[in-house]
C-alpha cells in the first residue's frame, strides 16, 4: 500500500504512534477526528486445482520465468470464500470447480494477506485469463513447496497425503 500522509477523513497530517500495543498510523487530530489506520490483512483465496489427475500451477504475467504458483485472487464484496475461489478458478483457468476441502488459513506477512486455501477439483478445457502467461501440469508428488504464502498450504496438503518434498526458494 502507498504511504498515506494525510487523514482520509479530515485531511490533516497523519502521525505514527503506539495504540493498543502496536505502532499505528493515526490522525494528528486525535480528539476531533480519531481516524486510525488499522492495517488489517486482506483476505485472499487460493486453490490447489486438480484437473484430470494433475495439479495446475500458473505463472502470472508479472512474474519471472520459472515462477509458478497456485490460483489466487481477492474476494468480491458480498462473496463467501468458497464462492470466491470457484469464481477465480473459472476466471483464471476457465474451469468449473468443486471444492474438495479447506486446506487451511495462512499468513502472508510480506503482502499483509490472509490466505484461505482450498483443494478444488475442476473440469473443462483450460483457457488462461490475460493475467496468466502459462501453466504447468504436475503430479502431487512432483511439486516442491516454497517457504511462504501459498507454499505452506502446498506443504500441508502434501503432508496429508504422505508427501514430504523439499521446500525450495524462488529464484529471480
Amino acid at each position: 500500500m502507498a504511504k498515506m500522509n494525510f487523514c482520509p477523513q479530515c485531511g490533516k497530517s497523519l502521525i505514527t504512534k503506539f495504540k493498543d500495543d502496536r505502532e499505528r498510523i493515526l490522525c494528528a487530530d486525535e480528539d476531533d477526528c480519531g481516524f486510525v489506520h488499522w492495517n488489517n490483512p486482506t483476505p485472499v483465496v487460493a486453490a490447489i486445482v486438480e484437473h484430470e489427475g494433475d495439479i495446475i500451477l500458473a505463472r502470472n504475467t508479472a512474474w519471472p520465468e520459472g515462477w509458478f504458483a497456485l490460483i489466487t485472487g481477492f474476494l468480491e464484496a458480498g462473496e463467501t470464500p468458497e464462492e470466491g475461489i470457484l469464481r477465480e478458478v473459472k476466471e483464471e483457468l476457465n474451469l468449473d470447480g468443486e471444492i474438495v476441502e479447506l486446506i487451511g488459513l495462512y499468513e502472508f506477512h510480506r503482502m499483509n494477506q490472509l490466505l484461505i486455501t482450498y483443494h478444488v477439483r475442476a473440469k473443462g478445457t483450460i483457457q488462461l485469463s490475460p493475467e496468466l502467461l502459462e501453466y504447468q501440469r504436475k503430479k502431487d508428488y512432483e511439486i516442491n513447496p516454497w517457504p511462504s504464502g501459498t507454499g505452506k498450504a502446498v506443504q500441508d496438503w502434501q503432508a496429508k497425503r504422505g508427501i514430504f518434498n523439499e521446500v525450495i526458494e524462488f529464484r529471480k
